[in-house]
C-alpha cells in the first residue's frame, strides 16, 4: 500500500509538472490567438467605438472608457483583422512567396542530401570520410554568419531581389542536417538490395533510383520538415537580400505592418497567426517523424 501510495503521488506530481509545462508553452499561441481579434482600445485601454469608428457616448455626452483587456478574451471579436490583414498588408502574395521559396528549397536540399548521402555511404572512393566531415561542419556554422559573402555573391551575379536569392541560401545551409538525418536513415537498408540490383544489371544510378530512393520516403518526411521550419520563420536573409515587395516572404511582410507613428496591432497579431499557423500545424501532425529522424542521424552519424 505504501508503494503504491509513493507511486501514485510521484505520478500527480509529475503530471502536474507536465500540466504547468504545457501551460508556459501554449499560453503564447493563446495569446497571440485572441491579440489578433482586438483592437487598440481593447489592448491599450480606451474609449468604445461603433462600427463606423466614431466615440460612443454616455446620456451626459462623455466618453464610454473601455479598460485594458490584454491577456483576456476579446468583448468584441474583431475577424475582419484577419481579412484587413490579408487585403491591406498583402498577406497573401507574401504567403504564396513563402510557400514557393520553401517548397523549391525542400525539393533541392532533398536532392542534394540524397545523392550526396549514397555517394558517401554506399559508394567506396577516396576522401569520401573527409567529405562527409566537410558537410558536417556546415552544422556549427550559424546561417547568419555568412551573411555578408552571400550578399556579395548575390549582388555580383545579380540575383538579389528574386527567388532564388533565399532558395539556394537556404538549401545550402539545410544540406548539413539532411545528410545527417539522411546517413541514419540510409545506414538501414541492407547493403544486399544493392548487389541484387546489381546482378540485375543495374548501374549506380539504377540503383539508387530504383532501389535506394523508393527506401528514403521516412527520410523525405524528415529532412523536408526540418527544412521547412528553417526556411518559413527566417527573417534576415528574406529582408537584406529581398527589397521589391513581389517577392518578399512572410515574416517581411508582417514586419511592413509596423507604423513609423502610429500602429493598428490587431492586423499585426492576424498576420502573425496566418505566419505561425501553418508551422504549428506541420510540426504538431509530423513531430514524430522530426524525432525520429534526429535520433536515427545520432545513432548512424
Amino acid at each position: 500500500m505504501n508503494e503504491n501510495r509513493k507511486f501514485t503521488l510521484s505520478t500527480v506530481l509529475v503530471h502536474l509538472v507536465l500540466l504547468v509545462l504545457v501551460v508556459i508553452n501554449l499560453f503564447p499561441l493563446y495569446w497571440m490567438l485572441t491579440f489578433s481579434l482586438k483592437n487598440n482600445d481593447e489592448i491599450f485601454g480606451g474609449y468604445l467605438r461603433d462600427t463606423a469608428g466614431a466615440y460612443v457616448l454616455d446620456e451626459g455626452g462623455e466618453k464610454i472608457p473601455i479598460e485594458r483587456n490584454m491577456i483576456g478574451l476579446p468583448q468584441n471579436w474583431r475577424w475582419s483583422n484577419y481579412s484587413r490583414a490579408m487585403n491591406t498588408g498583402n498577406m497573401g502574395r507574401y504567403f504564396l512567396n513563402s510557400g514557393i521559396i520553401a517548397a523549391s528549397a525542400i525539393v533541392i536540399t532533398l536532392i542534394a542530401a540524397f545523392m550526396a548521402t549514397y555517394a558517401m555511404t554506399r559508394l567506396v572512393w577516396k576522401g569520401r570520410k573527409l567529405m562527409n566531415k566537410f558537410f558536417m561542419l556546415g552544422l556549427t556554422i550559424p546561417i547568419h554568419a555568412a551573411l555578408v559573402p552571400v550578399f556579395m555573391i548575390l549582388s555580383r551575379m545579380k540575383l538579389l531581389d528574386t527567388y532564388i536569392a533565399l532558395i539556394i541560401p537556404y538549401a545550402a545551409f539545410s544540406l548539413s542536417m539532411g545528410i545527417l538525418i539522411s546517413i541514419g536513415f540510409m545506414g538501414d537498408i541492407p547493403y544486399d538490395l544493392d548487389e541484387a540490383a546489381f546482378l540485375d544489371g543495374c548501374g549506380i544510378w539504377g540503383i539508387f533510383c530504383r532501389v535506394i530512393a523508393p527506401l528514403m520516403m521516412p527520410a523525405v518526411a524528415t529532412v523536408g520538415i526540418y527544412t521547412f521550419l528553417q526556411c518559413w520563420n527566417e527573417l534576415l536573409f528574406a529582408t537584406i537580400f529581398i527589397s521589391k515587395g513581389k517577392y518578399m516572404t512572410l515574416p517581411v511582410g508582417v514586419q511592413q505592418l509596423f507604423g513609423q507613428y502610429t500602429t493598428d496591432w490587431g492586423p499585426i497579431g492576424a498576420a502573425l497567426s496566418i505566419a505561425t499557423i501553418p508551422t504549428m500545424i506541420v510540426y504538431a501532425l509530423l513531430s514524430k517523424r522530426i524525432q525520429a529522424g534526429f535520433i536515427a542521424g545520432a545513432v548512424k552519424g
